[in-house]
């Protein structure tokens, strides 16, 4: 009995330590804004070796800006995930564009890990998966950084315009949009999965 006892104790401080963060967001001093652009303004905020999202004249681009101080450790495979949400439909953007010192660093897609993000924010329930029915479906993209010295990151996200009967099929969000309408998170994602810490920045 006690064998067990010392096993469940151990394994409880096991799990305690290996969710535990190595720092909270305050060590990055985290900056960061948003703002509604045009595509030339957009191509320049991104540099030459980085092309803008396509953009008629309808389509609204977002150019969002993030930095942070060097991280005390390294990211040792672990990310961060920088989420920009629509907060009328809990969906991520389906088009960025993204620059950075690092420009290796710095990943386009979504990962079913990030499922706890949401089951752990209320606030960030748009950076998991959609629930359509029975079935669970992966829509739009946040920006993963691989790296702690891939700072400052800039990136460029689009709402495209849609309208008739495709606008009630389209599973990203669309403009028109309003900048209160926009949340913009950064999360700290441990190497095995773990959920460290959320930081709302805008929204």
């Amino acid at each position: 009995m006690l064998a067990v006892i010392l096993a469940v104790v151990a394994f409880v401080g096991w799990r305690w330590w290996h969710n535990r963060p190595p720092y909270g967001p305050e060590a990055l001093a985290i900056k960061s804004s948003l703002q509604f652009i045009g595509h030339e303004e957009a191509q320049a905020a991104l540099g030459d070796k980085v092309n803008a999202p396509v953009s008629d004249g309808r389509d609204q681009l977002v150019l969002g800006r993030v930095s942070w101080q060097a991280p005390p450790k390294p990211l040792d495979g672990g990310y961060f995930a920088i989420f920009l949400i629509d907060k009328r439909t809990n969906l991520k953007p389906g088009s960025f564009s993204a620059s950075s010192p690092l420009q290796e660093a710095v990943g386009l897609g979504s990962a079913g890990v990030e499922n706890k993000i949401a089951e752990r924010y209320s606030w960030l329930k748009g950076a998991g998966d959609v629930i359509e029915g029975n079935s669970w479906w992966s829509y739009g993209s946040r920006l993963a950084v691989s790296d702690g010295d891939a700072s400052p990151l800039t990136f460029v996200a689009a709402f495209p315009y849609v309208e008739g009967p495709l606008r009630t099929v389209v599973h990203v969000p669309t403009a028109p949009v309003a900048m209160s309408d926009l949340l913009l998170a950064l999360v700290y994602m441990g190497p095995d999965g773990q959920v460290y810490w959320a930081q709302r920045l805008q929204g």
